[in-house]
């Protein structure tokens, strides 16, 4: 079985506070976006010793149970006493460390991919448990749509309405390390703008949502990775809407309402020497 499994964006992130489990409590509009990683999984149920290998030529992404697709597939037959031979190799073209999800979402391709495989023996809220045992954003991809996530991301609410925004998408070369962005997070000085999960957007101007969208963890990020900053500041020089992190980073998006701004931006930045790739995409909503 072969699955494409797409990165995300946050259109908007915010932490509320830290729980007593370490944890921060999040709110965040995600949205998956055209860029992916393709997944194969090939099963034997013949070979009942239930052997996991996880293959992938990217020399930063982990192999064997240090990789959450292994996980993935271990949490799999261990929920459902299922044993089999299974290889799951990953084309990846998501980059590592980035804030967009690929191992996540490699993690959730992999339980979707073996419950179908399977016939469906796990309905979809016992997928997306076995998700969040593996890591917050897993459930997201499993649920496969825009959502306001809340909680460490695990509560989701579907949302409607989005613009259909161009993107011009920039990793600037420097990969991030989550646990490091929330260390220096100072959150006496986010801004915390909270979004209602009832708001659909749909309301004014592709500009006004744009004005709207905002990351927390974009001023401790910029200090572990200064080439955001830079990022931004040229998604912005291009013409987008608005230009921000995603996630943890160290990815910056710039939002365009043109097909032809964007891939003029497109065009410009990919010119540019130096560390930077840079895609062009658009949201899958």
């Amino acid at each position: 079985m072969e699955i494409q499994a797409p990165a995300k964006i946050n259109l908007f992130l915010d932490v509320l506070g830290k729980r007593t489990d370490g944890y921060h409590e999040l709110q965040s509009l995600m949205c998956p976006i055209g860029i992916h990683d393709t997944v194969r999984l090939s099963c034997d149920p013949a070979a009942t010793s239930g052997d996991i290998t996880v293959t992938c030529p990217h020399p930063l992404v982990p192999l064997g149970r240090a990789n959450l697709a292994w996980a993935a597939a271990a949490s799999f037959f261990a929920e459902t006493g299922f044993a089999a031979k299974t290889v799951v190799s990953i084309d990846k073209h998501i980059p590592v460390g980035a804030g967009l999800g690929g191992g996540s979402s490699d993690a959730a391709a992999v339980l979707t991919g073996l419950n179908r495989l399977f016939e469906n023996p796990l309905p979809a809220d016992r997928l997306m448990m076995l998700g969040l045992r593996l890591g917050a954003d897993v459930p997201f991809f499993i649920y496969g749509q825009p959502a306001i996530a809340a909680g460490i991301g695990e509560k989701l609410s579907p949302l409607s309405g989005l613009p259909r925004f161009n993107l011009v998408l920039i990793y600037p070369g420097c990969p991030v390390s989550t646990t490091e962005v929330y260390k220096k997070l100072n959150l006496a000085l986010t801004k915390n703008k909270k979004i209602h999960t009832k708001f659909t957007f749909k309301s004014g101007s592709e500009a006004d949502f744009a004005r709207r969208l905002y990351n927390a963890l974009e001023p401790p990020a910029m200090q572990l990775c200064p080439e955001i900053r830079h990022a931004k500041q040229a998604l912005m020089d291009c013409g987008a809407l608005k230009a921000l992190m995603s996630g943890s980073g160290s990815s910056v998006f710039g939002l365009f309402s043109d097909a032809e701004k964007a891939r003029q931006a497109f065009d410009r930045l990919s010119a540019r020497q130096g560390t930077w790739q840079v895609f062009e995409t658009s949201l899958l909503r």
